[in-house]
């Protein structure tokens, strides 16, 4: 079978939906080799190992007007070039597909991440909302198969823009392999001597945006003297509030707002980690769970939604907008060693869903329900 991707996400995302893609491609070409595998992509590169690497043929605009206009290739020329390539199957991996792609012959499947512009409004402007909107309705109507990262989205679906549930196959995501290898202990001790770590501390991973409610972390903090939080991620706006909070409270020194870490740093913080806190408010999935349960570290994430999913039954949850009650939890887990043990195995053993292999037999299974209705 022929297999292409829209990989515009792979040489344009560093985290989030660029990650998705790279696993995708890595995982089938390294699980699957019996298929062939295209990456069409407006700027095409060498794909690094992570994606596949050799394994993947990389593919951009071939004619001058697809050349000129990338934006106008990506959407709808490509699929002209899907046929002369003999593509089977097509695989939009960021919650849309070219138009005319249902007309063509060729199978098609979508991931659909999430539906959180539609529950979350106010954190989108109006014209993005609309966008987002706009690509996610076209593609799950046109799509043969629609591919959902969890329950939760799925569920999203159905009620939101009512979604046949047998047109969707939920396939949850994996994490970079950097956070499933061992962590020599040395490299751990570099690590915690270059960051300065104690310890014992708190460990929040993610865009440092409001949706990620990193506010009710620093009010929990506030009685959790001596305790301190590193958050990690890409900053925006909302991080003034977090920085004017913690001046405001007498927590600067025991809050880190830390970006531009590099995948082998943050692997090894995982692992120093005491606690991996995610108090956010709604999400598709959330991989920063996935990598704390495969590098050994407790979680506690929020109550209902997605969260559940990833974390499995050894994750602590709590109430988003408790600070109270996250205090309470945090203060007896770093307290109760056994507590945070038996928190690691059963989060190892939950990680098993997350392997590869159950991707791969995932979307193998999605890809034989898009061929079967072209």
């Amino acid at each position: 079978m022929n297999v292409g991707f829209d990989a515009k996400r792979v040489f344009h995302n560093a985290t989030g939906l660029g990650n998705y893609s790279r696993d995708v491609l890595r995982i089938l070409s390294r699980r699957r080799p019996a298929d062939a595998y295209v990456a069409y992509s407006p700027s095409p590169g060498a794909l690094p190992a992570e994606a596949g690497g050799d394994a993947v043929e990389v593919r951009g605009p071939r004619s001058a007007l697809a050349r000129a206009l990338p934006a106008l290739w990506r959407t709808r020329l490509v699929v002209g070039d899907l046929r002369a390539d003999r593509i089977d199957l097509f695989h939009g991996l960021s919650n849309e597909l070219p138009l005319g792609i249902e007309e063509s012959g060729v199978g098609s499947a979508v991931t659909i991440h999430d539906l959180i512009f539609e529950r979350l409004p106010e954190l989108y402007s109006p014209l993005d909302r609309r966008i987002y909107a706009m690509k996610a309705r076209s593609a799950v109507r046109r799509a043969g198969v629609v591919v959902s990262v969890s329950e939760q989205t799925k569920r999203d679906l159905v009620e939101l823009y009512g979604v046949d549930p047998a047109r969707i196959r939920v396939v949850y995501q994996t994490c970079r392999e950097a956070f499933r290898a061992p962590v020599a202990p040395e490299r751990l001790r570099e690590v915690a001597a270059r960051y300065e770590l104690p310890e014992r501390f708190l460990l929040a991973v993610g865009t440092i945006e409001r949706r990620k409610n990193l506010l009710v972390a620093l009010r929990a903090l506030e009685q959790l003297p001596g305790v301190l939080l590193v958050a990690v991620g890409r900053p925006t706006p909302y991080a003034e509030e977090l920085v004017s909070f913690a001046r405001a409270r007498g927590l600067a020194s025991r809050v880190r707002l830390l970006s531009d870490v590099s995948t082998p740093d943050l692997a090894a913080m995982y692992r120093l980690a005491t606690v991996s806190l995610y108090p956010s408010l709604l999400e598709g999935f959330g991989i920063p769970i996935v990598e704390a349960l495969f590098s050994g570290t407790p979680v506690v994430t929020t109550r209902g939604g997605c969260f559940a999913e990833a974390g499995g039954p050894g994750s602590a949850y709590v109430d988003p907008h408790d600070a109270d009650g996250l205090r309470e939890m945090l203060a007896r887990l770093l307290e109760d060693e056994g507590a945070r043990a038996r928190m690691r195995e059963e989060g190892l053993r939950h990680a098993a869903r997350f392997s590869d292999e159950v991707i791969a037999d995932g979307l193998s299974a999605a890809y034989g329900v898009a061929l079967a209705r072209r």
